[in-house]
C-alpha cells in the first residue's frame, strides 16, 4: 500500500462518538474515571461510531485496502474503547484479535483536578491558556505540549509495529486537534533537519504550532483522513 512522505502508513482519526459525559456536560479526564462504564457513549455516540464505521470502509475500498491491512488503535478510556468497538464490528474485524490495539498515550488530555467531573463550560478557559502559553499546565494538568509528546511517542509506536497498514487512531477532542496539528506541521516542513520521526515532531513542538491547535477541531464521532 502506498503511503504519504515518509510515514510506513496512512492514518485516519476518530473522535469518539458522542458519549455519557457529553450529554452530562462533564469533563471526565482522568484514567480512573475515563475507564469507568458509566462513562461510555450514549446511544446516540453509538449511532456515530456506527456511521463512521461504514464511512471508514468505504475509504477503504475506494483506496483498494484489504481488511487484513487494517489496524484500529485506540484510548483505554471507555467512550474510545465503546466506538473502536462499533467500528471493528462494522469491519467485521475481531475486536480481542491482533488488529485492534489499545495504547494509553491516546487518553484523553488530563485537565486536572480543578476541572475534573466538573462542566464543559470550563473547557474554553483551558483552550485560552493553551492559545497564550502551550507548554502552560493547567494546574495538576497536561499542557498542549505534554500531550504532544505522548502522542509522538504514540506515532513511534504504530509506525514501528505496523508497516503498510491503514491506521485508525481513535481518540478524543484536544488529542487528536493536537495529533493533528502536530502532523501537519512535519508534512509542511520542506527542509527537516532528520528523517527521525520523533526529531521531526519535536522541532515542530514549539508555541507558535502548538497553540492552533484547535483549527483542527473534530464533531464527536467524526472521521478525517491525516496521512
Amino acid at each position: 500500500m502506498e503511503t504519504t512522505s515518509f510515514f510506513c502508513n496512512r492514518y485516519w482519526v476518530l473522535r469518539h462518538g458522542r458519549s455519557i459525559p457529553n450529554e452530562r456536560g462533564l469533563i471526565v479526564s482522568s484514567m480512573e474515571n475515563g475507564k469507568l462504564s458509566q462513562y461510555e457513549l450514549a446511544s446516540e455516540g453509538v449511532n456515530q461510531a456506527h456511521s463512521a464505521g461504514i464511512l471508514f470502509q468505504k475509504e477503504l475500498k475506494e483506496s483498494n485496502i484489504p481488511l487484513e491491512n487494517v489496524r484500529i488503535c485506540y484510548s483505554p478510556f471507555s467512550r474510545t474503547t465503546h466506538t473502536a468497538k462499533v467500528v471493528a464490528s462494522v469491519l467485521d474485524l475481531p475486536f480481542q484479535g491482533p488488529q485492534c490495539k489499545v495504547l494509553d498515550d491516546l487518553r484523553e488530555r488530563f485537565f486536572g483536578p480543578s476541572f475534573e467531573l466538573m462542566s464543559h463550560d470550563k473547557y474554553p478557559e483551558i483552550w485560552a491558556l493553551d492559545e497564550k502559553d502551550p507548554f502552560t499546565r493547567p494546574e495538576g494538568g497536561e499542557s498542549a505540549a505534554d500531550v504532544a509528546c505522548r502522542l509522538a511517542h504514540a506515532m513511534a509506536t504504530m509506525e514501528s509495529e505496523f508497516q503498510g497498514c491503514a491506521i485508525l487512531v481513535v481518540s478524543h477532542g484536544d488529542p487528536l486537534q493536537i495529533l493533528q496539528t502536530i502532523l501537519n506541521a512535519v508534512k509542511e516542513d520542506r527542509e527537516p533537519r532528520s528523517n527521525d520521526l520523533a526529531s521531526r515532531i519535536e522541532a515542530v513542538r514549539v508555541p507558535s504550532i502548538l497553540s492552533q491547535h484547535r483549527k483542527f477541531a473534530l464533531l464527536t464521532g467524526e472521521l478525517r483522513a491525516v496521512i
